[in-house]
């Protein structure tokens, strides 16, 4: 296939799935486009324009919430699907992969599967000293008594998935609460489906025998809590939605909240008209839908940061499983642990994220975007606060995903390697918490954000917002916030067109953001989390480094910032983990030239390991009494200076804000929603067609901006572009333009990405066009070349095509028995089986008999034929002659071809 795409924001061209190779590995070839040998564990599989990359993990790589992803040389492949046995994982080769596969690598989370951890420096951990007490602690049981309960309704079909996903959820009330009580919705995350005894399976609906894990039930410790202090609580069941949504390209967010809001819909009829809810509904206090909150775990999380979304501007709706009015208000959202695959948090929707220190599966912390993400986005008068929990894993915060409490197989997620007992997150670790502890922690933090999202509570607003207190209930868990939004006025943002002396503005994320901004080594930073490009525009962080005290870092605004009325300078900042205490003074300096010292910080690492993600920033407060004292115009503020006052050290700045406290009136802004679609076109004949990325601008309200990431299909770089848009225009143009053709080739992606950058949000933010190569596969034959040959010489084959292609043509022979005597492994070079089959000639045997014996043969695209060859030796044993029979094989199922090629030989003895 031939096909060139025109686009607006950059050129692309096509590519070609390629992958040469002489001799193979079992079921597959072990080398990759130029030669070079595949990495231990990698094959390509397949044929003509369905080769694909395939990893095998020596252990089982559980289902979890984070991604895996196949990369190269830095860039992402592509997510594969993972087969059934949990260990191998499969990707197609279309157009978009097509350059290369040197450097490859398996990532999930921001982990590394494909290698080994590597034990890194490992200083003492210590936890930090525990806080001061909060005025209010909201993990105290409340007066009421509870009642649990659940429903079934009818299944639904969802946009995509084939079989229907159950509404099933537990309920649990305050019994004899008077008057209209507020709603927390609960959304588990991505787990096992289904488990009969020990095993656990990906199946949906359950195959007999087996049942589905509960993993809706894992949060009644949580909602018992805030059940007895007077909330309506409901957990539902996604258990239909994690079966099938390897497929969506979303990651399933947007199936996830049309769950959610079909579930909320139900309890909008349930409020009007009681007597048609379920036993366990009509026995609870009437649910107040004009203050609920949702709060997803992982998968869940970002299924409900998109049912927040779509529930103040409706999805389009070929993609969204609800269609009704929105009957509810979404007063906040709290996240735990969440993935944040689309990097499109809510802006003008309260949220708190928690973010657990030894989390196992999104190990990279990934969901500090649900707070970093929406600076400068929307108005700014919503709270968006993340907790960090020292020592709490992914898994443990449900306890249907907990090993001891769940009824279906459960593990730690935080995989403690016998040979390397990790110092922070090791089950023998000083500082990894208790399932108990971990999931009690976790409680008082939700009810806590239902304390202030829902009732108002400002008194427990300084647990969420970095103001250093602590809630005893979670006790002896050591959680820290930061936060932005809310009052916090004009501040100093790296993205935003700062300039530094004396330190360095760096690109928080790029194909190595370690490298570029952290540094050296194996280092993973929360606030870096890297998204689908190769690089992303306007992300930053101020980096610091210093080897003498005295030498100050600057950092000067383009346009002065105001902080009148501020309390304090709010600095969130991070140091090395494990460090002690470095020094810094912290001064500003006003338009005209003033300057005031305002105090001295002394940010100290957090507890930190080579499989933590703990380069993460705290918020640290200066107060600015000595500025109003020495007359600085707060009103005018040019500059931020940093200067060390410890001999050496390092730090990072995210950002500085001017803070006052109180927690304001969220106003909900009508913002225009950019949706990225998906259209598949056939790639014709002849002549050139122009197809356009599908994007849609809906909403209300004025202008917004958005920065476009067109993807090269060859590369896999991105070309990017900031675009206005408004609701029902046109701004973000992508063509692509295809030229027909009758040669056969392959499917070429030419992908979208899009992210808000100001005044707008972001639904489906992956889409484009996909060009079906629509033309027959030619025809594949054998002929002999040297079909009988004198022991030592090399039989040969050539494998021709009925004429030439556009992508790589491969077939695959595996060895079968054929008429006796066979040829045996003394019969072939001792190095060719050692290399095609691992094994050794001794004892001999009929290479019939040997595993992974197999033949490959690829011919390049353009061309119409190749050779395949099995060489031979004199064995110096007087014998009749010796035949061969390799046949043709399905590289994905390891069976033989009905009507497939098959390769004949006969060996002469030489004596």
């Amino acid at each position: 296939m031939t096909a060139a795409a025109l686009l607006a924001v950059a050129g692309a061209s096509p590519g070609v799935a390629v992958a040469h190779s002489q001799p193979a590995a079992a079921q597959g070839v072990s080398q990759g486009d130029d030669g070079a040998p595949l990495p231990p564990g990698w094959r390509l599989d397949g044929a003509g324009s369905a080769p694909q990359l395939v990893w095998r993990s020596a252990r089982s790589v559980p289902m979890g919430d984070a991604r895996v992803e196949f990369r190269a040389g830095g860039r992402l492949l592509g997510v594969p699907r993972p087969g059934a046995d949990g260990h191998t994982f499969r990707l197609p080769l279309d157009g978009r992969r097509a350059t290369g596969l040197r450097g490859l690598e398996v990532w999930s989370g921001g982990r590394r599967l494909d290698a080994p951890d590597t034990a890194g420096a490992a200083s003492a951990a210590r936890s930090p000293a525990a806080l001061p007490a909060n005025g209010v602690d909201p993990g105290k049981p409340g007066a009421y008594r509870t009642r649990t309960g659940e429903y079934s309704l009818k299944s639904v079909r969802l946009p995509g998935f084939s079989a229907p996903v159950e509404m099933r959820a537990v309920v649990v009330a305050p019994v004899g609460a008077s008057g209209k009580r507020p709603l927390a919705l609960f959304l588990h995350g991505r787990h096992y489906t289904c488990y009969q005894g020990q095993d656990s399976t990906s199946d949906w609906p359950c195959k007999a025998g087996a049942k589905p894990v509960p993993s809706h039930r894992g949060y009644l410790r949580d909602q018992k809590l805030l059940a007895s202090q007077g909330y309506l609580t409901v957990s539902v069941s996604a258990n239909g939605v994690n079966a099938q949504d390897f497929a969506a390209e979303d990651g399933g967010a947007q199936a996830r909240s049309s769950l959610v809001r079909l579930h909320l819909a139900r309890w909008a009829d349930w409020a009007e008209h009681p007597r048609s809810a379920p036993k366990v509904v009509r026995e609870a206090p009437r649910a107040d839908l004009s203050r609920v909150l949702l709060v997803g775990h992982s998968r869940g999380g970002e299924g409900v940061n998109r049912a927040a979304l779509d529930s103040l501007t409706p999805p389009p709706a070929d993609q969204d499983g609800y269609h009704g009015p929105v009957r509810w208000h979404i007063r906040g959202t709290v996240l735990i642990a969440p993935t944040v695959f689309g990097q499109n948090p809510v802006p003008d929707v309260p949220s708190m994220t928690i973010l657990p220190g030894c989390d196992g599966d999104v190990s990279d912390l990934q969901g500090e975007v649900y707070v970093d993400g929406t600076r400068a986005v929307g108005n700014g008068t919503a709270l968006h606060s993340a907790v960090y929990v020292i020592g709490a894993n992914h898994n443990f915060f449900n306890s249907e995903w907990t090993p001891g409490q769940s009824a279906a197989p459960a593990i730690d997620d935080f995989f403690d390697d016998p040979q390397y007992h990790d110092p922070v997150c090791g089950k023998r670790a000083a500082t990894r918490l208790t399932a108990d502890r971990q999931h009690r922690a976790g409680s008082t933090y939700i009810a806590a954000a239902a304390r202030l999202f829902l009732a108002g509570d400002d008194r427990v607003r300084p647990l969420l917002d970095g103001s250093g207190k602590r809630a005893p209930s979670a006790d002896p868990a050591r959680v820290l916030s930061h936060a932005v939004g809310a009052r916090r006025g004009g501040g100093f943002l790296p993205d935003a067109g700062v300039s530094v002396t004396g330190g360095r503005l760096c690109a928080a994320v790029d194909p190595s953001p370690a490298r570029t901004c952290l540094g050296t080594g194996a280092k993973v930073s929360p606030h870096f989390a890297q998204w689908e490009t190769d690089r992303e525009t306007g992300r930053s962080a101020i980096a610091l480094r210093w080897t003498r005290a005295g030498s100050p870092a600057r950092v000067t605004v383009a346009k002065p910032v105001s902080l009148s009325g501020a309390k304090a300078l709010a600095l969130r900042l991070f140091v090395p983990p494990n460090s002690r205490a470095a020094r810094l003074d912290v001064s500003l300096t006003d338009a005209s030239g003033k300057k005031a010292r305002l105090g001295r910080i002394t940010p100290a690492g957090l507890p930190g390991s080579v499989l933590t993600a703990s380069y993460w920033a705290q918020e640290i407060r200066v107060p600015l009494t000595e500025a109003r004292r020495a007359g600085l115009d707060l009103r005018s503020v040019k500059s931020l200076r940093l200067t060390p006052r410890s001999a050496s050290g390092q730090a990072w700045l995210m950002d500085a804000w001017g803070w006052r406290p109180g927690t304001p009136a969220v106003r909900t802004d009508a913002l225009p929603r950019v949706d990225i679609g998906r259209t598949i076109v056939d790639e014709g004949d002849s002549g050139v067609r122009t197809y356009r990325v599908p994007v849609q601008v809906t909403g209300r309200g004025g202008s917004g901006q958005v920065r476009v990431y067109v993807l090269d299909p060859a590369t896999g770089k991105a070309a990017d572009r900031l675009v206005t848009v408004r609701p029902g225009g046109h701004e973000i143009d992508v063509p692509v333009q295809v030229r027909g053709n009758t040669r056969y080739g392959t499917d070429v992606s030419y992908d979208v990405l899009v992210k808000a950058v100001r005044g707008a949000v972001v639904g489906s933010y992956r889409g484009g066009v996909t060009v079906h190569d629509d033309d027959p596969a030619p025809t594949m034959t054998v002929t002999p070349v040297a079909g009988e040959v004198t022991e030592g010489q090399t039989l040969k084959w050539r494998v021709s095509l009925s004429e030439a292609v556009d992508v790589d043509m491969n077939a695959l022979f595996e060895v079968a028995p054929a008429t006796a005597p066979e040829l045996s492994t003394k019969d072939v070079p001792a190095g060719w089986l050692r290399d095609t089959t691992g094994e050794k000639p001794d004892p001999e045997r009929p290479l019939s008999r040997v595993t992974g014996c197999y033949l490959w043969v690829d011919i390049p695209a353009g061309r119409t034929s190749a050779e395949i060859t099995l060489p031979t030796v004199k064995d110096g044993v007087r014998e009749s002659t010796e035949s061969v029979l390799f046949r043709q094989v399905d590289p994905r199922t390891g069976e033989p071809r009905t009507g497939g090629l098959e390769l004949s030989g006969s060996v002469l003895d030489a004596s």
